[in-house]
C-alpha cells in the first residue's frame, strides 16, 4: 500500500498571523509528529498563495484581510513544520483547493494498485476540506482520510460541520 501524507496550508498567516487561532497555534507539534512519520517523497505540502492584489479578486471582496501575500512572513510555512517538510513536495495554490495535489499524488503513486491518501492542516472547513473531497472525487478508490487532531478550522463548530461532511462523502476522519 502506498501512503501519502497531504499538509494544508500550514502557514503563519493562519496559525499566529493575521488569520491565527489557538486551535491552530495547538495543532503545530502535532502536525510536525505527523510528516516525521511518512519518508518525505511521499509527503506533499501546499502554501495558500496570494498577490498583492488579494482584497480585489472575488475571494478577497468576501473575505476582505489580506494573508498570505506571497513574499510575506505570513505566506511562510510555519518553521518547524517548514523543518520537517524538508524534501517534500511543496505546491502553491491560489484558492481554497487544487487539482494539483491530486494529479501530483497520482505520480507519486503511479503503479500502486493501493492508495491511501491523509490530509492534515488549516483550516478544516475551508480549504481541508476542499482538497480532501477534491481528492476522493479524482481518485475513487483510494483511501482518503482525515486525522481530525492535525486539523483546526475557523471555528469549532465549521471545524465539526467539515468534518462531517467529508464523513458522509466516504473520507475516514
Amino acid at each position: 500500500m502506498k501512503q501519502i501524507l497531504v499538509v494544508v496550508d500550514m502557514q503563519n498567516d493562519f496559525i499566529d498571523g493575521v488569520l491565527g487561532t489557538a486551535q491552530a497555534q495547538g495543532i503545530v507539534d502535532r502536525v510536525v509528529r505527523k510528516i516525521r512519520q511518512y519518508p518525505a517523497d511521499a509527503v506533499i505540502a501546499t502554501q495558500d498563495t496570494h498577490q498583492k492584489d488579494y482584497l480585489q479578486t472575488r475571494e478577497g471582496k468576501y473575505l476582505p484581510v489580506e494573508h498570505c501575500i506571497q513574499g510575506t512572513w505570513g505566506w511562510e510555512l510555519q518553521k518547524e513544520v517548514a523543518d520537517a517538510l524538508s524534501g517534500a513536495v511543496i505546491l502553491e495554490k491560489p484558492t481554497f483547493g487544487t487539482l494539483q495535489i491530486a494529479e501530483t499524488v497520482k505520480k507519486l503513486a503511479e503503479g500502486e494498485a493501493d492508495l491511501r491518501v491523509e490530509v492534515v492542516g488549516l483550516c478544516t472547513d475551508i480549504c481541508v476540506v476542499s482538497n480532501a473531497l477534491l481528492l476522493k472525487t479524482l481518485l475513487p478508490d483510494a483511501v482518503v482520510r482525515v486525522d481530525a487532531s492535525c486539523c483546526a478550522g475557523v471555528t469549532q463548530e465549521s471545524h465539526q460541520a467539515a468534518l462531517l461532511t467529508m464523513k458522509m462523502c466516504q473520507i475516514e476522519v
